[in-house]
């Protein structure tokens, strides 16, 4: 009899759901339990999930990596897909495999290169990857130059943080200056340069931005899945215009997307995204991690989550190539049911399982991975 496979998710976007329904509806017909934990009880992701509980507040990274061992030794949990405290939590991937968990994340080497903007930019530049141009910039005067240099250029000055997931903490520079046109509709990204640099000036520690064009649409973020021996079993573009959502396969975005993932080795799920910079695409970003938007692969008949988990545990599900490219679409928001009460309850208590330097622009070194079941024998 094949065993249940235990899948925690830790503090992740309410999107997710998504993820977990996918791994339910598995194409192997394989049981499928789901774990998730996470700081707002009102997640819709602890309702999904089959166990949930709140996760403590204020941990430091390491003690957050002690926290998550003991759930996946008291879970039983065979695969573990970590969001919050990623980079910790790769570093002591010794210490859950032996729990018998497997880290659905790449290696703590490329994590690191992709934590922070300006060294990825700069590492996937010497492999030969277009960027767009950047200046990273802790201070007032080091803000002037780079919006004057860009607009000198012709081109609309936007920052970021230099580390930092989504787009929080994205605007763009104007020059107009504050009126009632930013009071009035919805909030917008644009913000008046002086009101930005008195900001800085006021501030009590220096800031660390990322000085760079607006990009412009379409915004085309390839879905990866790489082995540990740094092959990728599966890259499709997810395309963005404005409202207008699809799926590519061109090798414009393709390309430079495998010689990220393969080279620096972006083992299991990442996320590479590009953007226009005049005619042609330079990378805006690399997130380690599932992209939020993952599922939608699904209208190309692809199950992108669970190939990721058995490969995870060694079944290499092979090459991924959609069957066909779904229809162009729109995402619309809908209702999901929370918890009936404020804290998580449990629907049924699983039993325990016994205890069983930055990357250069180089590919990284491959790893032999024994596969397994979910209760460690051999496939």
């Amino acid at each position: 009899m094949v065993s249940c496979v235990r899948v925690w998710l830790n503090r992740t976007y309410a999107e997710n759901v998504f993820f977990m329904d996918q791994l339910r509806r598995n194409p192997s017909d394989r049981a499928v339990e789901i774990h998730a934990t996470h700081g707002d009880p009102d997640s819709p992701v602890l309702a999904a999930a089959d166990t949930a509980e709140p996760e403590p507040e204020g941990l430091s990274p390491a003690a957050y990596v002690e926290y998550a061992l003991i759930q996946c030794e008291r879970r039983g949990i065979d695969v573990f897909v970590p969001r919050l405290h990623q980079s910790a939590i790769v570093a002591h991937r010794a210490e859950f495999e032996a729990l018998g968990t497997a880290l659905l994340a790449p290696p703590p080497e490329a994590v690191a290169v992709f934590q922070d903007k300006v060294i990825a930019y700069e590492a996937v530049q010497a492999i030969g990857v277009p960027v767009p141009p950047w200046w990273r910039v802790r201070g007032a005067d080091e803000l002037v130059a780079a919006v004057d240099e860009l607009e000198g250029r012709g081109y609309r000055a936007c920052f970021k943080p230099a580390s930092g997931a989504g787009g929080v903490g994205f605007r763009m520079i104007t020059r107009a200056p504050f009126s009632l046109t930013q009071l009035s509709g919805f909030p917008s990204p644009y913000v008046p340069l002086g009101l930005v640099l008195d900001a800085v000036r006021r501030a009590e520690e220096p800031v660390d931005w990322l000085v760079m064009p607006r990009l412009e649409q379409p915004e085309v973020s390839v879905d990866c899945l790489t082995g540990p021996d740094n092959r990728v079993r599966m890259a499709v573009g997810r395309t963005k215009n404005g409202r207008r959502r699809g799926f590519t396969l061109d090798d414009r975005w393709l390309e430079p997307a495998r010689r990220i993932a393969e080279g620096f080795g972006l083992h299991h799920l990442s996320n590479i995204q590009f953007r226009m910079l005049g005619e042609r695409p330079v990378l805006m970003d690399v997130n380690t991690r599932p992209a939020g938007g993952l599922h939608q692969l699904s209208l190309c008949g692809v199950n992108a989550p669970w190939a990721a988990v058995r490969l995870a545990l060694g079944d290499d599900p092979g090459e991924l190539v959609p069957p066909f490219l779904g229809q162009d679409y729109s995402v619309v928001a809908g209702p999901r049911p929370l918890l009936p009460v404020p804290l998580p309850q449990q629907r049924a208590e699983v039993p325990a399982a016994a205890p069983a330097p930055a990357l250069g622009a180089v590919p990284a070194p491959a790893a032999p991975v024994e596969p397994r079941t979910a209760t460690g024998a051999r496939w």
